[in-house]
């Protein structure tokens, strides 16, 4: 999977590209350790509901063997592939979510409209669109260049795009999903160029909209104002903070033990997907959760700097989609951490990499497969300037080695 030699259009004596190696350790940590939580978390459940002590292990490995399988395809396909058919991926990503509103098609679970129906699975097209924005929104601050960094309206299509996106994420209604889209879009632009003056009065009308989706609906402000004291109501609106919270805090330094969790036997719900780093607090203690928090520190490090680097050597597109799928990893990791330690309102996304999910986790696996094609792009770069800086010199040794001998000639 990894030996490119044999397949990619690349001469032997060009320059070569390389997988981040450091952002290779941080992505197989993060899937190894949700391997053995979502292991350790779902027991309780999957007895409780009389599915097999291991059955939603096993569908989550399903359904990471399908995101390694994605995640090699996306590491063998070259990022101007997915640059020529960005716009036509966008229109698919609308289509997507206005599926989960056809009847029979799209599935209603809980209220709310976010899985289709696809006889043998279900499938959330939310983790598609988030791959599909980052990939949009890189190949239009490549085309539109000069118009973001200059012109007000050249802000206008992205954040336009975004915006339809979220109204209807909001319509099905996932408020963490649209929080995260608009987020990730403005820091793109931002990235791309974009004038901060610009980039507040563009977002200016978006706040009261993402305002009234916040409050408008009576459980989402019980969300908004138990987080702010969950132990005022810690047997109703605060119940899953205030379970979090003990979770976290039995774990003290070093944890009570893998499977030794208390909280996860039908007190805290949610336990292998949105929970799941309350689970690793008591379980693993401080240092499961410094590990964690460090391996996404590094995965979102390496994609960032890789990222600068690709738009500093010309690559713009490897650069945008790094940086975008690096800062969707973090801020969707931020949230579900600030969810379960009491920072955040519950949000209802899941610890990417770690929590038990399909779509979710095939999804996600994609998309590091993306980021890591996107880092071997920039690092062959990288090495093409290399062999450009050393060619002069190479050149001119060669031709002081010619002069000496034709001396050496003329001498004998």
């Amino acid at each position: 999977m990894f030996d490119f030699g044999s397949s990619q259009a690349v001469k032997r004596s060009g320059p070569r590209g390389h997988f981040d190696p450091w952002l290779l350790v941080g992505l197989i940590g993060l899937a190894s350790i949700g391997v053995v939580m979502v292991a350790s978390s779902s027991i309780a459940v999957a007895d409780n509901q009389h599915l097999g002590s291991f059955y939603f292990l096993k569908k989550h490995l399903i359904f990471l063997s399908l995101g390694l399988v994605a995640a090699a395809m996306a590491m063998r396909t070259e990022l101007k592939l997915l640059e020529k058919y960005a716009f036509h991926l966008m229109l698919l990503a609308f289509v997507l979510l206005l599926a989960v509103f056809v009847p029979h098609f799209g599935m209603r679970i809980n209220g709310a409209h976010r899985w289709l129906n696809l006889a043998f699975t279900t499938f959330q097209p939310v983790e598609a669109v988030k791959l599909i924005l980052v990939i949009y929104v890189a190949s239009y601050l490549v085309r539109h260049r000069e118009s973001v960094e200059t012109r007000f309206l050249g802000l206008f299509k992205p954040v336009m795009v975004a915006g339809v996106l979220v109204l209807l994420l909001l319509a099905q209604p996932d408020f963490g999903s649209a929080t995260l889209v608009i987020a990730v879009t403005i820091a793109m632009v931002w990235f791309g160029g974009a004038r901060p003056l610009f980039l507040f009065l563009m977002g200016l009308p978006l706040m009261p909209l993402l305002y009234v989706a916040a409050t408008g609906e009576s459980y989402r402000l019980k969300r908004l104002t138990s987080f702010m004291d969950p132990w005022k109501d810690p047997f109703n609106d605060g119940f899953q903070l205030t379970q979090s919270l003990m979770a976290i805090g039995r774990g003290e330094w070093t944890g009570v033990g893998l499977g030794s969790s208390v909280l996860k036997l039908s007190y805290l719900p949610e336990a292998h997907t949105d929970f799941i780093f309350a689970v690793i607090g008591e379980e693993l203690g401080l240092a499961g959760v410094v590990l964690v928090i460090g391996l996404f520190g590094l995965v979102v490090w390496r994609g960032l700097h890789l990222g600068l680097k690709g738009v500093e050597l010309g690559q713009r597109f490897a650069g945008y989609v790094a940086f975008g799928i690096s800062l969707m990893l973090a801020m969707q990791a931020i949230v579900s951490v600030g969810v379960n330690l009491g920072a955040l309102p519950t949000k209802g996304l899941t610890l990417p990499l770690i929590s038990y999910g399909g779509s979710s986790m095939a999804l996600t696996c994609a998309m590091a497969g993306v980021l890591l094609r996107a880092t071997f792009e920039i690092t062959r770069a990288m090495d093409a300037r290399q062999m450009a800086t050393r060619m002069p010199a190479a050149v001119v040794a060669a031709d002081v080695n010619a002069a000496l001998k034709q001396r050496e000639a003329e001498a004998a």
